[in-house]
This record gives C-alpha cells, structure tokens and sequence, in this order.
C-alpha cells in the first residue's frame, strides 16, 4: 500500500512546482480512473451483448419460463454473493458518508445485473457501471490515502466515467453523475465537476476503442427543424404531459414495492416471481423486454394507433417497476426514455401536425427529468443520443416535466437530510 501511494508521489505525477501548465497529477489520476472505468464498462457491455444474443434465442412462450429461472438464478446470485444494494445506497454513501463506497458487493452486482439485463429485465446497465466504477474509484482514492472532497471527488469521477461509457456524452455523463445526488440543487458537490469531465472523456475514448461503435446518434430520429415561438409553448405542453407520466410511474412504483415487499421468504422468492411477471408481459407486448436500448429504434418505425402505444406505455411503467421492485438489478434511465418515446407517439394521434423527432425527444426528457430529477443533464444527453442540434426547446420540456413533478423523490436518498 505505501509503495504505491509513493509511486504515485513520484515526480512524474506530482510535477514540478514550477510546472507552468495547468496540469496536475490530479488531472492524470483522474484519467487513469476514467481509462480503467472505460475499459471496465466495455467489457462489461461486450459479455452483455454476448449473453443478450444467447439467451435471447428463446422466443414465445418460452420466455415466460426463461425469465421465471432467471429471477430464480438472480435471486440466487444476491442470497449467496450478498446484497449489492442500488443506486439509493451509492447516493446515500457520496452525500452523508463521505463518497466511500465498499468494493465487496461489485461481484454480487455485475453477475445479477449481468443475467437481470440479459434475459429481458426492463432496466438497463447504467445502475451497475455506476456502482461498480464509482467503487473503484473510491478505492482507488483509499489507495492513495485520500479523504474527504479528495475522496468524494474521486467516487463521482468513478460514476462519470460509468455513465459516459454508455451514453456516449461526456458532458451530459458527467452532469447526470453530480445532478442525479440531490433533487433541489443541480450540481451540490461542483469541486467535482472537472474531476468528472476528465474521467468521463478518458473513459468515453476506451469504450469506443474497445467496443467500435463509433461517435454519432444512438438512436435514429427524423431531422428537427426548429420553428418559431411555438417550440417552446409546445415543449411546455409535452413538458407537463411527461410529468402526469412521471406521476403515473410515481404511483405503480409505490403499488408494486409495497406489493413485493409483502412476499414472505428470502431474496430468491421476489426475484422468482418477478420473473414469472416480467415472462407474462413480455410474451403479451414483446416490446417491452429488455431495458429499450435497441427497442427505441423500433418505436420510431412501428405502425400503430393510440390504442396501441398508450397500452405500450403502461405496459413498460410496470414492467421497469417490477423489475425494480422484485429485486432485480439495473437502472431505469434508457427504460424511461423508452417509456418517453412510447408517449409521444401516443401523442401522435392527437398532434398530427406536430414534428415527430421534437415530440418524442420532449416526451423522453420530461419523463426523465420528472423521475429521476436531472433536467440539464437529460436535456444534454439527450442531444447527443439523438443528434437534435436544436436542444433549447427540448429543455424547457424537461425543466417542465421537472417542476411539476412528485415533490418526494423516486431516488429516496436525492432528499435533504431534513
């Protein structure tokens, strides 16, 4: 441990007082950090894809079994390997005790998150690269004796890189790292916010080394051609109409955590029959499995009326809610764009005339913003993951959906200590 706290006092990272650039050894540390997050969450993405398509052979009504034995095995997982908590108990851990976060759930975390993702789970990777970078990061930060903002700072920088990986957004990554830690203040902990941006663009660079998938949109959308002042009256308008989703996903949440915490028995026994749940959903709307990476290309193509989209819509609230609530692993971000997109094209039927890429990116930005509480770096995020060059509009839909909805947050641990 002392070797390597001198080594990294060497010279080389210490540099020189004299340095007259503003580069630090804190700048290099956080980039090593972000090359290892980096190369962590490509690995992590390639065994996802490779288990995706493995299992992913099964189709009617096999899925039902295979995702009742998947609960099962996911239960398993957290019986034997333990707890690997959620992204409550990382945020708990930076804003109350100090940004450490232990390192001995990850195993636990990536192979549950791993067969959660894989054989269907409404909920995407993002919640584990979160957790299992960040730890590293607070490791790392341990390993060089560092306390308090150091430490913090370190942890976050972790999370940033986690998110970057797999948004492809530097900027909006390392945003959402810091805003999605408290529900009132966009960026609390601001001293890290350059430790973030430095991570994040180191990890963004491996992962796309690694993985060759390029820089540009993730999702396909039809060009936006920004009009006038009605933009914005309209982003207002799908702004609240994200927040009345964000409302509805409020109350199913509440519905089904209060329903699966009802089940007697071990962790195995919810994860089960969350399974058996999710199996029934998929096998009656096919597109609301898997957390709605690939699937959100498809809702832009698929024909269908208003019928059909608004049952989508309900079906994917509570499949991403039992999911979460049964104790499966993952996170919800990329299942609420989904859920945002869905709306939108339900929305279709009633705004014939409306531009189709501006509705559904207001839609995916105030539901989000509405749930997880992160209306800048949403509205960032998502200008990179659509490729909308026009992204003013879009924000006030998610400052909309933002102030309008549920005053207690869906993250319990985004809450002041008062």
């Amino acid at each position: 441990m002392d070797r390597i706290r001198s080594f990294f006092r060497n010279p080389i990272f210490v540099l020189s007082k004299k340095n007259p650039f503003m580069l630090s050894r804190w700048s290099l540390l956080y980039v090593l950090l972000g090359l290892f997050g980096g190369l962590f969450a490509a690995l992590f993405w390639k065994t996802l894809e490779y288990l995706t398509v493995f299992i992913g052979k099964l189709e009617g009504p096999w899925i039902i079994a295979l995702m009742t034995v998947s609960g099962l095995g996911i239960g398993l997982i957290i019986y034997f390997l333990g707890e690997p908590g959620e992204i409550s108990l990382v945020i708990d851990n930076i804003r109350f005790k100090g940004g450490k976060l232990d390192t001995k759930s990850n195993p636990s975390m990536a192979a549950s998150s791993l067969l959660s993702i894989s054989s269907g789970g409404s909920a995407g990777p993002e919640a584990p690269l979160i957790q299992i970078i960040g730890s590293i990061g607070s490791w790392f930060a341990e390993l060089l004796g560092l306390e308090g903002e150091e430490l913090r700072s370190m942890t976050i920088a972790g999370m940033a890189s986690g998110f970057t990986s797999l948004f492809g957004s530097p900027l909006g990554g390392a945003l959402f790292a810091l805003e999605i830690l408290q529900h009132r203040h966009v960026v609390e902990y601001y001293e890290a916010l350059l430790p973030a941006f430095l991570s994040s663009c180191s990890a963004y660079f491996v992962f796309l080394w690694m993985t060759d998938m390029g820089i540009g949109p993730t999702w396909q959308f039809p060009q936006y051609v920004p009009g006038g002042i009605e933009d914005f009256e309209n982003a207002i308008a799908f702004g609240i109409a994200g927040a009345a989703v964000g409302w509805i996903f409020y109350g199913v949440f509440r519905a089904t955590k209060f329903s699966f915490a009802k089940v007697p028995g071990p962790i195995f026994v919810k994860t089960t029959l969350g399974g058996l749940l999710l199996g029934c959903i998929a096998f009656y709307q096919p597109l609301t499995r898997y957390f709605g990476h690939d699937q959100l290309n498809q809702i832009v193509t698929t024909q269908g009326n208003w019928v059909f989209f608004g049952s989508l819509v309900l079906l994917k609230i509570l499949a991403i809610n039992t999911t979460i609530s049964s104790g499966w692993r993952g996170g919800i971000i990329i299942p609420l764009f989904f859920v945002g997109a869905t709306t939108g094209r339900f929305l279709m039927d009633f705004f014939p005339t409306e531009n189709e890429s501006f509705l559904l990116i207001c839609l995916m930005a105030s539901v989000n913003a509405s749930v997880t509480k992160t209306p800048v770096s949403t509205t960032i995020l998502l200008a990179d993951l659509t490729g909308v060059s026009s992204f003013t509009p879009v924000l006030f839909a998610s400052l909309s959906g933002y102030f309008l909805s549920p005053k207690a947050p869906f993250i319990r641990s985004q809450a002041d200590l008062n």
